[in-house]
């Protein structure tokens, strides 16, 4: 034996075992712990360097590599090395990771001749070592591939799927109204309804599908050799496994349905990043058209032209913040019975390179979906601060949209300009559209709150389009309501009209709101507003809006010298 009772007795404790190894005869000594070290090993296994190397893997020449293939010198104590490599006797067999250090010794001619070391077992940082990769792989909660390695799998599918010519499926399942779960029984029950969705469609996968958790409520399925038809029939197969059965959690069973957005690749799809957008477009109109349903994208001419001009708007937009080429139009809002100009109205406009003006309908439905609106309503605010700075004997209104309305970031800089230009506050109104005080009806308290508190006054802007409750007006504590000009405009040709904007007026004044009619266009409509009670009106009867400032009187006339 290589090692003394003591040493072996340890070394068994440890999981350890020393050899030596003549490699001139390639004959190979163990000590007495070997054979409790790899007990599936047979002695023939465990005599000679070569029928070792044979149950080594993944690389047979590992340690022929590190002893006779190392490229170093023995100066006369030796080389040391160090290797690991997985041992298997046979295909059945798992694998026992094993870490070897030793040092070779070197004949007269300078080559190894010997070889003396230790082997342990190395199994648990081996398994440590394969958890942390599959933590890294996949979602924790399901078990299933993250979206990193998601998007990994759906490329090498594009990939194969271009270079075969074969057809391929891409679809994003999202489970229906999870929030309601979350809220009616807590993300604990959520997470069992996701864990049981991902097992019933990983049950209903072929062999060589791929499944992975795309978001928190979104699974992506990637079927290989899958047609536009055999995609539409799996479909019903996965939205018929979530919707049949309802998912028992600890709470009691939950009823769901889901819906699914598909893309066919390479054919739509012809990168991985193309083939997610296209589904993530296919599954939020399928959703929209109706739940628990499945749609298939498919090329639009309209949607791909209004694509390119989003772009171009896109680029437009940051242009123009970047060369202050925005700038605001007024719109006059007059006192119906005076006609005194009560304040304008702020409108955002882009001066283009050609000195063309682009409106705001053309601009903040592309700077909301693509996240500018922020920057553009802050540009906004500050010319409009500075404008109310200039004139003291103007008021002013300011648009906000809903994502500005909320941004705690956009607050700061509001609060930070007011408070720079002392009495500007009591002249700036800021108009907050219906559907956001319904939405975030708590949040928008807060925020109108804080405004007052500057003596600022706050609208409601387009009411009647929403369904925003007069017991909300009076909770938000607005100053004024602008009825949406869709009603007012045809209130001479529409009983339904007019009996609407009446009502809305006389119910505004009982809470004393004062009212502004949107988009008059004669003095017919005027009058009926004023009988009503209507406080001011704006539109085209009174002007629309001008980058033209009316408060500034133009310059007087000079006269020749001959007159």
């Amino acid at each position: 034996m290589l090692d003394s009772p003591d040493a072996a007795t340890v070394l068994r404790a440890l999981g350890q075992a020393t050899f030596a190894w003549d490699l001139a005869s390639d004959a190979m000594g163990w000590s007495e712990a070997a054979a409790r070290l790899f007990p599936d090993l047979s002695a023939t296994a465990l005599a000679s360097g070569r029928a070792f190397a044979e149950v080594i893997e993944p690389l047979q020449g590992v340690r022929a590599d590190a002893v006779l293939r190392s490229g170093r010198v023995d100066t006369g104590d030796g080389v040391p090395y160090q290797i690991e490599y997985g041992v298997r006797a046979r295909a059945s067999s798992d694998i026992q990771w094993v870490e070897e250090t030793g040092c070779w010794f070197a004949g007269r001619d300078g080559k190894p001749v010997r070889v003396q070391g230790i082997v342990r077992l190395n199994n648990e940082r081996h398994a440590r070592d394969a958890q942390l990769l599959k933590l890294s792989q996949c979602d924790p909660l399901t078990g299933e591939l993250n979206r990193t390695q998601l998007a990994a799998a759906l490329a090498e599918a594009v990939e194969e799927a271009s270079r075969f010519r074969t057809p391929c499926g891409f679809m994003l399942i999202g489970i229906d109204h999870l929030a309601h779960i979350n809220e009616a029984f807590g993300f604990d029950v959520a997470d069992e309804v996701i864990v049981e969705i991902a097992a019933r469609l990983r049950a209903r996968l072929r062999s060589g599908d791929v499944i992975g958790r795309f978001s928190g409520n979104k699974f992506g399925l990637i079927l290989k050799n899958c047609t536009a038809e055999q995609m539409s029939v799996a479909s019903e197969r996965f939205l018929a496994a979530i919707r049949n059965d309802v998912v028992p959690t600890k709470s009691g069973p939950v009823s769901l349905t889901a819906s699914i957005g598909a893309v066919g690749v390479p054919r739509h799809g012809r990168t991985a990043e193309e083939a997610m957008v296209r589904a993530q477009e296919a599954l939020e109109r399928a959703k929209a058209r109706r739940r628990g349903s499945f749609l298939a994208w498919r090329p639009n001419v309209e949607r791909e032209a209004q694509r390119r001009v989003n772009i171009r708007v896109t680029d437009e937009i940051v242009s123009a913040l970047n060369e202050r080429r925005l700038v605001v139009a007024f719109e006059p809002v007059v006192d119906l019975r005076s006609r005194a100009v009560a304040f304008h109205e702020c409108l955002v406009r882009m001066r283009q390179d050609d000195g063309e003006l682009l409106l705001a309908p053309d601009i903040v439905p592309v700077a909301e979906k693509l996240g500018l609106i922020h920057l553009v309503d802050q540009r906004v605010l500050e010319l409009v601060v500075a404008e109310l700075a200039a004139a003291p004997q103007i008021t002013l209104s300011l648009n906000l949209s809903p994502e500005t309305t909320m941004d705690p970031d956009w607050w700061s800089h509001i609060e930070v300009l007011l408070r720079a230009h002392p009495g500007i506050a009591e002249r700036l109104i800021v108009e907050i559209t219906e559907t956001v005080a319904i939405q975030d009806l708590d949040d928008i308290r807060g925020f109108v709150m804080r405004l007052k508190n500057f003596g600022s006054r706050i609208a409601i802007d387009d009411f009647g389009a929403g369904y925003t409750s007069f017991r909300n007006l009076r909770k938000l504590g607005v100053d004024l309501v602008k009825i949406d000009g869709a009603f007012v405009q045809n209130i001479l040709h529409s009983s339904d009209d007019r009996a609407f904007v009446q009502t809305l007026i006389d119910l505004a004044h009982r809470l004393g709101i004062k009212t502004v009619a949107e988009w008059v266009q004669d003095e017919d409509s005027a009058t009926l507003l004023s009988g009503w009670g209507c406080d001011y009106i704006q539109g085209r009867l009174i002007g629309l809006a001008s980058p033209e400032r009316p408060w500034i009187a133009p310059p007087p006339t000079g006269r020749s010298a001959a007159g």
